[in-house]
C-alpha cells in the first residue's frame, strides 16, 4: 500500500494516569498528566506514517492553539494534513483519559470540532487517489460520503466505527465496505442491529480481543492469532495501531494470517506505552513477531 486517506476523529488528548478508575462517588489520584495528539482517524494516520506508508487525513479541528498543535506533531509523524479543515468557532475536540496501573482506559470528552465535518468539505481528489481508504467514527453522512467516493474509484474501503457504534447509523456506509474492525463488544452490539447480516457478509471482518489476539472472519475461512504478551501500560490507541499494521501488511498479498500478527504486533507495542500515538518501526514490529517481515 503506497498511498492511503483516513477519514474521521482528531483530538487532543488529556491523558491521566491514576491509581484506580473510580467508582461511583470514587476518588483517584492523579499520578502523572499528558497531553498530546489523538482520535481514531489521527491515531492510525501516524501509525501508517510510521510503517513508511503516505498517508493523508481528512477530519477537523478548531481555530485555536490545540488545532494548531495537533495538526504540527502529525505533520511531524509524515502525515499530510492538508485534508484537515479548520472550523471558526468550534473547540478541537479534547477527550480526557484515565489510565489505570494495569493499563484499563476510560474516556470523556465533547465532540467538538469533529461533528463538523460536513459531506461537502471532504475533497474528493485524494480519497480518488489513494491505494485505501480507513474510515473512522465520524457523523454517519460524513462516513458514508467518503465511502461512496471511494467506491466509485474503485478504491477499496475499511471502516472501525469505533465504541459509539450504538449510538451511530452505519447502514449507508457499510454496503462500500471491504474490510471492517470492531471490538468483541462491538461485534456483538451490531449483531444485534438490522445492519448486523449485512455487515458479516462477503466482507473481512476483523474482530480485536485485547490481549486475547484478534480473529479475521474472511469469505473463505476464518482466522486467528493469540497476540503477543507485553507489559500493558495503557490501552488507548492499541485497536488504532493494530488497524494500521493489519492493513499494510494485508494490502501486500491479502494473506490474513501474516496481516493478524503484524497487526498484534502493533497493537502489544501501542500497549506497552503511555499515550495513543507509540512509537512504531518495523524493526520493533520485526522484534514482537520474532521473524523477519519485509
Amino acid at each position: 500500500m503506497d498511498r492511503c486517506v483516513v477519514a474521521g476523529h482528531v483530538n487532543w488528548d488529556v491523558t491521566l494516569r491514576v491509581d484506580s478508575l473510580p467508582s461511583v462517588d470514587g476518588e483517584a489520584t492523579i499520578r502523572e498528566r499528558r497531553c498530546g495528539c489523538g482520535g481514531s482517524a489521527a491515531n492510525v494516520a501516524s501509525a501508517l506514517a510510521a510503517l513508511d506508508v503516505d498517508v493523508s487525513l481528512v477530519g477537523s479541528v478548531g481555530s485555536g492553539d490545540c488545532g494548531d498543535s495537533v495538526v504540527q506533531s502529525l505533520e511531524e509523524s509524515g502525515v499530510d494534513c492538508s485534508g484537515v479543515r479548520r472550523i471558526p468557532g468550534r473547540e478541537t475536540t479534547r477527550k480526557y483519559i484515565l489510565v489505570d496501573d494495569a493499563g484499563a482506559v476510560a474516556v470523556v470528552g465533547a465532540d467538538g470540532a469533529n461533528e463538523a465535518l460536513e459531506p461537502a468539505a471532504v475533497d474528493p481528489s485524494p480519497i480518488r487517489r489513494a491505494d485505501h481508504v480507513h474510515l473512522t467514527s465520524n457523523r454517519s453522512e460524513t462516513t458514508a460520503h467518503a465511502a461512496s467516493v471511494a467506491t466509485s474509484a474503485d478504491v477499496p474501503v475499511s471502516f472501525d466505527p469505533g465504541r459509539r457504534i450504538a449510538d451511530r447509523s452505519i447502514e449507508a456506509t457499510l454496503p462500500h465496505v471491504d474490510v471492517l474492525f470492531l471490538s468483541g463488544r462491538e461485534a456483538e452490539t451490531i449483531r444485534g442491529t438490522e445492519s448486523g447480516e449485512l455487515s458479516f457478509g462477503e466482507r473481512t471482518v476483523v474482530v480485536t480481543a485485547g490481549s486475547d489476539g484478534a480473529v479475521v472472519h474472511a469469505p473463505d475461512a476464518t482466522r486467528h492469532h493469540a497476540g503477543y504478551t507485553v507489559p500493558t501500560t495503557d490501552t488507548t490507541g492499541a485497536g488504532d495501531a493494530f488497524a494500521a499494521g493489519f492493513l499494510t501488511a494485508w494490502h501486500r498479498d491479502e494473506d490474513c494470517d501474516r496481516a493478524l500478527r503484524v497487526g498484534n504486533a502493533c497493537g502489544a507495542i501501542a500497549a506497552s506505552q503511555l499515550g495513543a500515538q507509540p512509537s512504531l518501526t518495523w524493526s520493533r514490529v520485526r522484534s514482537v513477531c520474532s521473524e523477519h517481515l519485509p
